[in-house]
């Protein structure tokens, strides 16, 4: 898990206010600015899931959501249905975002939205491996590491409007913002390559294909960075962890 040390979030904040109007700021408002990314960084597990309830609903409002009758809401519902219905404990929400985006991602609530640009390009196999990393990175704690992060600098942003005023704590109006910091998130290598891990051995216990894993990643080393998509901007080199995947089928384990 990633964590912002509050020393670190106090300096985010006079950075973010600038020279001029940190002369303007009062002491208990940049105290304040400071409470609240402390407070971002030690989230429990309930705040973090209501963080995400905020965060998911609104990425949905302002998104374009397949309606249950779209070929695509009826493929991911085919290509799940093997699938784990709940992640730690809490029921599975898929949805689908109509973009030419490649992209999916997963928060603690059980909120799971999946890209038409990525379903387009992945065949069944593919998507299912890609979904159950995504999974991963929820079931092994580092979606509410992301979460803390994303909350503590989403927090300490507001110290820009703190001289002359206190800086509250986060608010429903922020949700849109805190879900995109969340989702353009970048794990770490290894999160990554556990991830990946996980969605191998979800794959092998339900019997289900796993050489998805192998050319899904292909496909995404192939488009490249070129292609403006966040899953590239923030996965480690993806014909690194073909090549893994690959060397874990060959070794049947």
């Amino acid at each position: 898990m990633r964590f912002v040390p509050l020393a670190a979030a106090l300096a985010a904040a006079v950075a973010l206010a600038g020279c001029k109007s940190v002369s303007n700021m009062d002491t208990n408002a940049l105290m304040d600015v400071g409470g609240s990314a402390y407070k971002a960084v030690s989230l429990t597990d309930a705040e973090v899931v209501n963080l995400s309830n905020e965060s998911c609903a609104a990425m949905d409002k302002q998104s374009q959501v397949a309606p249950a009758n779209s070929p695509y809401t009826q493929r991911l519902s085919r290509v799940v249905r093997a699938m784990p219905d709940s992640v730690n404990g809490t029921k599975a929400d898929y949805k689908v975002y109509m973009t030419k985006e490649v992209n999916a991602w997963a928060m603690a609530n059980g909120c799971i939205r999946v890209y038409s640009g990525l379903m387009d390009l992945m065949n069944d196999d593919e998507l299912r491996g890609i979904i159950g990393h995504e999974i991963g990175h929820v079931a092994l704690g580092h979606t509410k590491g992301a979460m803390q992060a994303a909350a503590a600098t989403s927090a300490v942003r507001g110290a820009a409007g703190a001289a002359g005023g206190v800086v509250g704590q986060l608010s429903q109006s922020q949700a849109g913002a805190l879900a995109e910091k969340f989702i353009n998130a970048q794990f770490s290598q290894s999160q990554e390559s556990a991830a990946d891990d996980y969605s191998f051995d979800v794959l092998t216990q339900r019997k289900l294909e796993r050489k998805g894993l192998v050319t899904g990643f292909q496909k995404l080393a192939q488009l490249g960075g070129s292609s403006g998509s966040s899953m590239m901007s923030s996965h480690p080199p993806s014909t690194e962890r073909a090549t893994r995947m690959q060397k874990r089928i060959d070794a049947g384990k």
